[in-house]
């Protein structure tokens, strides 16, 4: 594992979501200054996610193509253009340009996980991911709390803040961060490399082991996803929180993050079998969304919050790195990709969704129905993976010709 690469790419994931976070908790609030209702918030928090879905895979491949550096800093400029442009809206179709902007050319997750791919081994690169998670986790433990208190000032001010973190992240990339691929493994990936299409989705989902884990993970997303993007709104809905005290329970699952991911994930994965751990982190997600949605004051929410916060994103972490030991090396860039785009089409729906179940139904719904779609992963999970010779089907998948992947 090499150690230097490995921080430097953490740093900038750091970096990334502490500006992304800033807005998190304000978004919906800044919205409502432009007499949005909650189902077009809803479609607004969507919008990220709708232009995530197409650019997340040709970041990928891209980056498999020409290497992780340089889409790492268009995917910055694109994220600085688009705070900017936030900052600066003086009208709803502005604020919706600037999310999908930044969804279009910010979906970067995919690219900085190839990078770790590159500098890791099999062995470490669970570990590896999770501290990824981590450096997620310490950017909602500061984000939130920043932005919930520079919003008090003026709604656009954490978008301007977010901007000029974004600036010193490009500027960090370009002085420090070095290229993973090698002009020889660049090229050997673009005589193989697959194509973005639908199809290339569709070939990956045959995959046998592949499949299962992207179906595992879009039902995943999509009950996690409820949560994340109704979770503020929720909060003001229900118990009329401010954004700084729904900022304080965001850094508080920021907290719970860290501890799972920079510091549990390496020795879970050390002493238990991947799928038990999936199976388990599936059954104390659902577990928790039933809480959240069932909770009938704020301690509850506390309360509830907490096996989300540790096993979805332990629960995260096992399904990314698991499917880079799937694959050959030269489809590692785009099958993330593919995964982060599935996971963005969970965005574009569960945001909407989750909008209208809490405006038309009630603010129990959004948590009882995210619980429900667990139950039915919980039950996939059993069926597809658990007990299963996962890591013979990783090799077996790895091995197939390199036309299975076209």
């Amino acid at each position: 594992m090499d150690n230097k690469r490995l921080f430097s790419i953490i740093l900038v994931v750091f970096i990334d979501l502490l500006g992304y976070s800033l807005i998190l908790p304000l978004l919906p609030y800044y919205a409502q200054t432009f007499n949005a209702n909650q189902a077009v918030t809803g479609l607004l928090l969507a919008s990220y996610s709708i232009m995530q879905l197409i650019g997340a895979p040709i970041l990928g491949r891209l980056s498999d193509r020409f290497g992780r550096r340089p889409i790492l800093l268009l995917s910055l400029l694109g994220t600085f253009i688009g705070f900017l442009m936030m900052g600066f809206a003086a009208t709803l179709w502005v604020l919706f340009a600037s999310r999908m902007l930044d969804g279009l050319t910010g979906g970067n997750f995919s690219v900085t996980q190839a990078y770790i791919s590159d500098v890791t081994d099999e062995k470490d690169r669970s570990k590896a991911l999770g501290m990824t998670g981590a450096a997620f986790g310490l950017g909602f433990i500061i984000g939130p709390v920043a932005g919930g208190l520079l919003g008090q000032w003026n709604p656009a001010l954490p978008a301007f803040v977010a901007a000029a973190i974004s600036l010193i992240n490009l500027v960090l990339v370009y002085a420090w961060l070095p290229e993973s691929l090698t002009a020889e493994k660049r090229a050997h990936m673009s005589e193989k490399q697959p194509s973005v299409t639908l199809d290339a989705l569709l070939v990956a989902l045959r995959r046998p082991f592949i499949g299962s884990l992207f179906i595992t993970g879009f039902f995943f997303g999509l009950a996690f996803v409820i949560l994340q993007s109704i979770f503020s709104l929720h909060a003001l809905v229900k118990f009329n929180l401010t954004s700084f005290q729904t900022g304080l329970v965001l850094t508080y699952v920021g907290i719970l993050s860290v501890i799972m991911q920079g510091f549990l994930v390496g020795r879970l994965t050390s002493r238990f079998r991947e799928d038990a751990l999936i199976l388990v982190s599936a059954v104390m997600l659902g577990v928790g969304l039933l809480g959240w949605g069932l909770a009938p004051n704020i301690i509850w929410i506390y309360v509830s919050i907490t096996p989300i916060a540790l096993f979805g994103g332990l629960l995260g972490t096992l399904l990314s790195s698991t499917l880079t030991k799937s694959v050959a090396p030269h489809e590692i860039g785009g099958i993330l990709g593919l995964f982060a785009s599935v996971d963005g089409s969970t965005r574009i729906i569960a945001p909407i969704f989750g909008g209208i179940l809490l405006q038309q139904v009630g603010a129990w719904a959004p948590g009882v129905f995210a619980s429900i779609i667990m139950a039915g992963v919980v039950i996939f999970i059993l069926a597809t993976i658990y007990n299963r010779p996962i890591f013979a089907m990783m090799r077996e998948n790895a091995a197939l010709p390199d036309s299975a992947a076209d």
